[in-house]
């Protein structure tokens, strides 16, 4: 079930957003084109907040090495990560995000 997690005018542009959603760690971006994603926050390549990296275009950097995900399908876009995090669908309400945890967007 999805849950509200903020306003969607509390989200900074081209900053990440630490949110917990039923117990998960998501990191919440608006890119520059004012579009909403929402990823998993851990790092595949070590237990590293994504949230705490930078927002360049459409990846979110992992500060403590470098890898770059696609904020679109999750996909790690340079090393040394290799595995994928997880990209949950946003809907958005009455100006609010609301995010349900145990669903993630399929991407091929």
């Amino acid at each position: 079930m999805a849950e509200k997690v903020c306003a969607f005018d509390d989200v900074p542009v081209n900053q990440a957003m630490r949110v917990v959603v039923g117990g998960v760690a998501i990191a919440l971006v608006k890119d520059s084109a004012g579009e909403c994603h929402a990823i998993g926050d851990t790092c595949t390549h070590g237990d590293i907040s994504l949230s705490e990296g930078f927002v360049e275009d459409d990846t979110l950097e992992c500060w403590a090495h470098g890898s770059k995900f696609s904020l679109e399908t999750g996909k790690p876009l340079s090393l040394p990560a290799y595995e994928p995090v997880p990209v949950f669908e946003i809907q958005v309400i009455d100006g609010d995000i609301y995010i349900d945890p145990t669903v993630t967007k399929v991407i091929d």
